[in-house]
């Protein structure tokens, strides 16, 4: 009688086991991706601040600055070489295009 409760127990331990492991494993996938849908929510950069002074010129594109300067980059990105972040207005080394 003994043995056969041995042979019983040790016919359904590994059954055991096995549904113990996998319920713990299941617990731990579920959490990590819960987890991971949280991310990226948190690493979505803000978008950088348009600036203020851009501007459409015909044949050029948007444009960042004073267009009339003889330093500007006529670019949508950068104003000029010697003040690429600005502001034009109180730029010290403003010299006026003669033409455009």
């Amino acid at each position: 009688m003994l043995e056969t409760l041995v042979i019983f127990f040790l016919g359904i331990t590994p059954p055991l086991l096995s549904v113990f492991v996998m319920r713990k494993a299941e617990n731990r996938a579920r959490t990590r991706l819960q987890a991971a849908r949280e991310i990226p929510m948190m690493r979505i950069p803000a978008p950088p601040p348009t600036p203020s002074d851009r501007h459409y010129v015909e044949g050029i594109g948007d444009v960042t600055g004073d267009i009339t300067c003889l330093y500007n980059a006529r670019s949508a990105y950068l104003r000029c070489a010697l003040n690429p972040e600005g502001p034009c207005e109180t730029c010290r080394q403003y010299e006026p295009r003669e033409s455009f």
